[in-house]
């Protein structure tokens, strides 16, 4: 038999196998489902030996008819012997030595490299079956346990993880699409993992099925990938494969309008599905949370009876932009109004706040005081360098400042200018509630309270930390997202407050705001809508139709033109109702009330 024909088609296998394998490694590192990189390369030097053997016992069987199927086998079993540390060398090679040319010395350099890498390779297999075999083997384990299954293993779903066994001692915790990659920061990982007997699969999670799991059981899926298009294919996946299982939900963090519109429109049957906005999380839980201190530490009432509050944002990237959306809507209460100053280096960030939300900056309600509309400024300042002269100039003209929010590229950026800003506004004799973005727990914890070396408190609470924003009181059974149901069912059915991003968010902000009022004393807040008094009712509907008009023009919609409802497009962002309180006819001020009370 034609040594050289089966050498080079050997070799020629072997080759592109590896490139194969090389080429399911980059595209895995980009969290694309593929077949493992090892196992491509593992059959393909299996294969190539075959290859390669089959003349060597195509000659060693001459004697016996050379049938192919036993030629095939034998070179089969001796493959087999080599990759489990048993082949017989001399044997194999015996007949090779005859051949002329190159054929002996290129078979002895491939079967001496294969004789060593060969057992290598079957150790390294078997382990990890045996890695995978055990995980599968402690899941069955607690198959009437409820299970978090996470689409990753990294800091953030760690710290969710580590918090749902700490409030849930028999919630099982599984992370798969394991990093193949043996670092530092993946060891650390895994020890975290394990810490909280959590279970791990190097499978991506679409590809492991749950389906078996008890169905008496909790399932919940997590979709966490730093990459929203790899979220979004992965929430897909999984809704066809359980949309018809109970007891199953699905969060998926993705902020942008394609993952919206996709899960908007998936049926998702019996699941329930949550899209997560990690940024916006953090500001509204803030607000939910702290946001009281900001009407607390307003000025004292002027002339007319107006506390106002001086809001300063360092920062108009995704965080920053968020909250002066939101301030903008938070900050609509009787006896309060609010001047939003916000810096950022790119001179094109005014440019682009302004077509996100045109109506919120038009001319035509920034700074313009309408009975029975929102009331607020908004001035934003481009191309300021935090450390440069004209900025500290410029804050220093902001002398009735009381709250301050610092959200910039990084911790380390963030922490130096919130600090950097108390030492400004001491110097002005002022002392605002300063709020700053660190997403490092360790730091976070490290840093509060911290002070200087003659024991003063720099009084800066910083915010956005992995552990809380990811914890199950924030992701799973917020007390914010109960609230804002509630108030969703006043109107709607809860099926359309997970589907609809804008039911959501809607919903989420009423409730935000429903704290607030009550906090700052509103008349008949606390009350429900029935026992309010006419006064009462009048003014929480004024109220929640300037919070209402402010929170509509920060989502970016516009007024339709006519008060009539037909011209309502929500395709366009155009709104019937944003218009002034004495414009609404008595039917959708009651509305107002409705919703504008417990």
């Amino acid at each position: 038999m034609n040594y050289q024909v089966f050498f080079i088609i050997a070799m020629s296998v072997l080759g592109a196998g590896s490139l194969l394998a090389l080429l399911g490694a980059v595209i895995r590192g980009r969290r694309v489902r593929v077949i493992s990189p090892f196992h491509i390369f593992f059959s393909t030097v299996f294969l190539s030996v075959l290859i390669a053997l089959l003349p060597v016992y195509y000659d060693l069987t001459a004697h016996e008819g050379n049938s192919p199927i036993r030629v095939f086998f034998f070179s089969l079993f001796s493959t087999i012997q080599i990759f489990a540390i048993d082949g017989n060398r001399e044997l194999v090679t015996e007949g090779i030595p005859l051949q002329e040319g190159w054929v002996p010395g290129a078979y002895n350099v491939f079967l001496s490299t294969v004789y060593v890498i060969a057992p290598i390779l079957t150790f390294v297999f078997l382990l990890s079956f045996f890695r995978n075999a055990t995980a599968f083997l402690r899941y069955v384990n607690h198959y009437f346990n409820d299970a978090y299954v996470f689409s990753e293993l990294s800091e953030k779903t760690i710290a969710l993880g580590t918090d749902i066994r700490r409030k849930n001692k028999r919630a099982m915790v599984i992370f798969t699409g394991l990093d193949v990659d043996d670092n530092e920061e993946q060891t650390k990982l895994l020890e975290d993992a394990k810490d909280i007997r959590a279970i791990t699969f190097k499978r991506d999670i679409a590809a492991i099925n749950f389906k078996r799991h008890s169905r008496k059981a909790g399932l919940t899926f997590f979709s966490m990938d730093d990459d929203e298009s790899v979220n979004v294919k992965q929430a897909l996946h999984i809704i066809e494969t359980y949309k018809n299982r109970k007891n199953v939900r699905l969060y998926v963090f993705a902020t942008g309008i394609e993952s919206e519109l996709l899960l908007a429109r998936a049926d998702t049957g019996e699941m329930k599905v949550r899209r997560v906005n990690a940024v916006r999380n953090l500001v509204n839980r803030n607000l939910y949370e702290e946001g009281s201190s900001i009407f607390d530490t307003a000025l004292p009432p002027d002339a007319e009876g107006i506390r106002n509050i001086g809001a300063v944002i360092i920062g108009l990237g995704q965080h920053g932009t968020e909250m002066l959306k939101a301030l903008s809507w938070y900050c609509q209460m009787d006896g309060y109004r609010v001047s939003i100053d916000a810096f950022d280096m790119d001179a094109m960030a005014e440019d682009r706040f302004y077509a996100m939300v045109p109506e919120l900056m038009s001319e035509k309600y920034n700074g313009v005081f309408i009975p029975g509309e929102a009331e607020y400024t908004i001035r934003i300042h481009t191309c300021y360098d935090v450390y440069g002269r004209a900025f500290t100039e410029e804050i220093g003209k902001l002398k009735n400042s009381t709250y301050v929010f610092v959200a910039l590229d990084s911790d380390e950026t963030n922490i130096r200018t919130a600090v950097n800003m108390r030492m400004l506004f001491e110097r002005m004799g002022i002392h605002p509630v300063i709020q700053a973005v660190v997403t490092n727990t360790d730091e976070k914890k490290a840093l509060d309270g911290v002070t200087n070396f003659s024991g003063q408190p720099y009084d800066i609470i910083f915010i956005g930390d992995v552990e809380t924003l990811y914890s199950a009181d924030v992701v799973i059974s917020s007390e914010l997202e109960k609230e804002a149901l509630e108030r969703h069912l006043k109107w709607g059915k809860e099926e359309d407050f997970w589907r609809y991003e804008y039911n959501y968010q809607s919903s989420v902000a009423s409730a935000i705001h429903m704290k607030a009022r009550i906090h700052c004393g509103i008349p008949g807040a606390e009350k429900d809508e029935a026992e309010l008094l006419p006064e009462e009712r009048k003014g929480i509907e004024r109220l929640e139709h300037r919070r209402w008009n402010a929170y509509m023009r920060s989502e970016g919609y516009i007024y339709s033109g006519s008060h009539d409802k037909k011209t309502r497009n929500d395709l366009g962002k155009m709104h019937h109702d944003l218009v002034e309180y004495d414009r609404m006819d008595e039917e959708e001020q009651r509305k107002d009330s409705r919703v504008g009370t417990r």
